[in-house]
């Protein structure tokens, strides 16, 4: 008793492979999604292509993240793309780095943080 075809196609489409998530930085700001697919799917299948954007002004922030389930194809993708200038900057194409786990944003600043700004004296001298 073997495998048929279709045996081998309804496991192996239910066995997710590891996807490599590439981000991508200098693009142009009119690059849309659909865009930035084409350009990748010229190195292989291609499982998203997700262009940030700006939550307040709904215009791209210039940098992508574009996933895709062959190592080999991503990495022939990220080799080629690099550096390569699609608009008036180079773009900057790499295996994007895991994001640590856990709550919310981080307090960039330095210093102790600030009130809501009103009545802001100088400390008081004695």
């Amino acid at each position: 008793m073997g495998f048929s075809k279709n045996d081998y196609l309804s496991l192996t489409s239910s066995y997710k492979l590891p996807v490599m998530k590439i981000f991508v930085a200098g693009l142009p700001y009119d690059l849309d999604d659909a865009e930035l697919m084409e350009i990748f799917e010229k190195f292989g299948e291609v499982k998203s292509a997700k262009v940030a954007i700006d939550r307040e002004t709904g215009k791209s922030r210039g940098f992508a993240f574009v996933d895709m389930p062959n190592k080999e194809e991503a990495m022939q993708a990220i080799e080629n793309l690099n550096d390569i200038s699609l608009g008036k900057k180079p773009m900057v194409v790499k295996a994007a780095e895991e994001r640590p786990s856990g709550g919310g944003g981080e307090n960039r600043s330095s210093g102790p943080s600030g009130g809501g700004g009103f009545d802001r004296r100088p400390p008081k001298r004695f």
